[in-house]
């Protein structure tokens, strides 16, 4: 009977806790979302709205990860492979690792050093994240040119849709 409990509360976690498609997709950024600061590896703050106008002009993905994120991990190879394959679009990292010493220590670890990494010091729970209905990472964002949303929920870096978007914004 114990080993029957535990089994049911083991599938329960892993299943009752997952991404789940948000019923709105969203094509803007709200204020309050884009007024959200992150932090890069040196401790200097920036909010998401200069992130943006620093790329207007390209194509932006938004990688949500973490060095301790198993998924994350498993879909490092395909990301690496969608950024290899897209040398016209900017990839910027979200790192939800819970302290800036983490953060570092995953920028190492995974290579990352020389990307543009962010992380957010608020946490897990802020404006944007809330805003974008984070629930899960990894997950990927594409932003157009003029910093709208064009592609607003995708959880696999080979997401077709993902590269359809890319070439779409990008022909």
């Amino acid at each position: 009977m114990k080993r029957i409990l535990i089994y049911t509360l083991l599938m329960v976690f892993q299943f009752g806790f997952s991404q789940e498609v948000p019923k709105v997709l969203k094509t803007k950024f709200s204020k309050e979302a884009l007024a959200q600061k992150v932090q890069d590896k040196d401790g200097n703050e920036i909010s998401i709205n200069e992130i943006l106008k620093q790329h207007k002009g390209k194509v932006l993905i938004f990688d949500f990860w973490a060095g301790w994120c198993k998924d994350c991990l498993k879909a490092f190879p395909k990301a690496k492979e969608l950024e290899a394959n897209n040398p016209n679009v900017t990839f910027v990292f979200l790192s939800l690792e819970k302290t800036q010493e983490s953060f570092l220590k995953s920028l190492d670890r995974f290579e990352m050093t020389d990307k543009q990494n962010y992380w957010f010091a608020s946490g897990w729970k802020n404006d944007f994240n809330n805003y974008v209905d984070l629930n899960w990472i990894p997950r990927y964002i594409v932003v157009d040119q003029k910093s709208a949303i064009a592609k607003y929920y995708a959880i696999t870096p080979d997401d077709p849709e993902i590269q359809s978007t890319i070439d779409k914004l990008i022909k």
